[in-house]
C-alpha cells in the first residue's frame, strides 16, 4: 500500500500564492459539447483485400479501429469535392 505524504508546514512563498490567487471559472465546454456527432447511416460494402489489410495495419499502429480509419478517408474525400463545387 502507497503511503500518503502529510504536509505539516509549508513556505511562506506557497502560502502567500494560496492566499492571494484568485479562482477563476472552468470556460470549456462539457466534453458531450465539445465533439458533433454527424448522423450516420450503416452501408455494406465490398472492399479489395489488400486496401483492407492495409488499413487494419495502419490502424493497429495509430491504435484505432480501422473502420473508423476508411470513414474518415471518406469523410475527408466527399469534404474536400463538396467544397470545390
Amino acid at each position: 500500500m502507497k503511503k500518503k505524504t502529510t504536509y505539516k508546514s509549508t513556505t511562506a512563498d506557497l502560502t502567500d500564492a494560496i492566499l492571494t490567487s484568485e479562482r477563476i471559472e472552468d470556460f470549456l465546454p462539457s466534453p458531450e459539447l465539445l465533439v458533433k456527432k454527424e448522423e450516420s447511416v450503416k452501408i455494406t460494402i465490398s472492399l479489395s483485400k489488400s486496401s483492407v489489410d492495409f488499413f487494419k495495419e495502419k490502424a493497429k499502429k495509430a491504435g484505432v479501429p480501422y473502420q473508423v480509419m476508411i470513414k474518415t478517408v471518406i469523410d475527408r474525400y466527399s469534404s474536400h469535392y463538396q467544397k470545390t463545387k
